[in-house]
């Protein structure tokens, strides 16, 4: 049996146990923390093409492709020559940006040969994948600290000890114009025009500049410049990875595989990719407590993809704890503890994910809200304004109006009522979280003797006074 098979069966005989006793996920987090440095090359090129394609949306031009490729480099001795580009366009780095980084770490223990491309030219031009306008490009002083807090942020993921540092205007600043327009004669105007944002913008009349209309160029000529086997991206720059292919066709290149990535919902649910712009992501840096706590204010539907983007689970250890769901012998919210626990492992280590998860059951099992500190709303004050306002303005605990009524668009938002030893929970409809929250408090009330009343947005609650 392999490596991985090992750690598979003792992992497997831990999930069907019960997950809601601390001792035994305290061992299947240490099981499954260790499994991310453990040595893949012991794997078949089948066996190893296939884990690769388990965490993807496409391997192009076919899984079966991968695996004939990392068989013919292994009878020269070799691994694979892996490629990731990286446009450091923001200091501030979140879980959605580990994906590519996990299934690189993956790469590098099976025996291949990670390049990281950093796009300090293309940086300056800006990806317009998805943009309804121009993104402003960044300076060189911009780049160098943006790439110093990526480098920070991921490590937890990712062994930089063993990659390649490129930078992409090595070969790009020196390119010449003769060459460029060499180069585009034989890239047909209608392949870049293949991007449906492109496409929108035109016909919107917002406009497109030339050097975004070029970005797919500079980033294929990265592909040639390189002469990798694989490249990897989100699926949203499978055209970009594309034209890479074409451009090492047209240099008589042996064209590069391409692995493209999933695009990770946020956490509130909406089915909105996660964006810090958006508010409904998972920091890098955040504490370990709020790592947790965020993790487990996601709808359950979303404990799959994030087992599969953020854990090194397999198919078969997922199925198996989503049937005992299935079969009410696994309580969802025991797995999403487990979930939880295993993002702060790989950030922080385990134990800091033992002692987030206690925090989190003695803060949440609490009977009694009067035991825990939370913020105060005086309606007397802010009893006018809705709920979306409060807790976007007043409370801080949502990025914006909008943000607080998709929360309440997906029953997230509630009136706790606290009495004698016990708590009833309201749902806010979405048109009551735009109503004065007085109004809406009051007309709740009616009827009810209590003695705290607590508004609930996800994990976050404040006590409402003034009633």
């Amino acid at each position: 049996m392999t490596r991985l098979g090992d750690s598979v069966a003792r992992a497997s005989a831990l999930l069907a146990q019960d997950l809601s006793t601390d001792s035994t996920v305290e061992q299947l987090l240490t099981e499954t923390k260790a499994r991310r440095y453990l040595d893949l090359t012991d794997l078949s090129a089948k066996e190893q093409a296939e884990l690769i394609a388990a965490r993807t949306v496409e391997v192009l031009p076919a899984v079966s492709k991968l695996a004939e490729r990392i068989d013919a480099r292994r009878a020269e001795g070799k691994g694979l020559s892996i490629k990731l580009g990286i446009d450091p366009t923001a200091a501030d780095v979140h879980l959605g940006h580990a994906v590519p980084v996990i299934i690189l770490s993956r790469f590098q223990r099976m025996g291949h040969d990670v390049t990281l491309l950093i796009g300090d030219f293309t940086a300056k031009i800006g990806d317009p994948t998805g943009r309804t306008a121009e993104r402003p490009p960044l300076t060189d002083e911009d780049i160098a600290a943006n790439l110093a807090g990526y480098r920070d942020q991921v490590r937890p993921f990712f062994d930089f000890e063993k990659v390649t540092f490129v930078q992409n205007s090595e070969w790009l600043a020196p390119y010449t114009f003769p060459k460029l327009l060499g180069l585009l004669s034989q890239v047909p105007v209608s392949q870049l025009l293949q991007r449906e944002d492109f496409r929108n913008r035109l016909a919107s009349g917002s406009g497109l500049t030339m050097s975004e209309l070029l970005y797919p160029i500079a980033q294929g000529l990265d592909s040639v410049a390189l002469d990798c086997d694989v490249e990897l991206g989100g699926a949203d720059q499978l055209l970009n990875l594309q034209m890479g292919r074409k451009l090492m066709e047209v240099h008589g290149q042996k064209p590069q595989l391409v692995v493209t990535m999933p695009l990770i919902e946020g956490t509130d649910g909406t089915g909105a990719k996660m964006s810090k712009s958006k508010g409904n992501y998972v920091g890098l840096s955040a504490p370990a407590d709020d790592v947790f706590g965020k993790i487990m204010s996601v709808p359950d539907r979303l404990m799959e993809p994030y087992l599969k983007a953020w854990t090194e689970w397999t198919d078969a250890e997922i199925a198996l704890a989503l049937a005992r769901i299935e079969e009410k012998a696994l309580h969802p919210m025991d797995l999403k503890k487990v979930l939880a626990g295993e993002v702060v492992a790989a950030l922080y280590g385990v134990e800091a994910a033992m002692a987030a998860r206690a925090g989190f059951v003695a803060q949440f099992s609490k009977k009694s809200f009067s035991d825990v500190e939370t913020p105060v709303v005086e309606l007397a004050e802010h009893g006018e304004e809705p709920a979306t306002a409060v807790l976007s303005k007043v409370l801080g605990f949502q990025p914006s109006a909008s943000a607080a009524r998709r929360v309440a668009k997906q029953n997230g938002l509630r009136l706790v009522f606290q009495t004698a030893g016990e708590q009833e929970a309201v749902v806010l409809a979405e048109a009551d979280a735009i109503r004065p929250l007085g109004e809406v408090a009051r007309e709740l009330l009616a009827g009810r003797e209590v003695s705290g009343v607590y508004l609930k947005a996800g994990r976050k609650i404040a006590e409402l006074r003034g009633l």
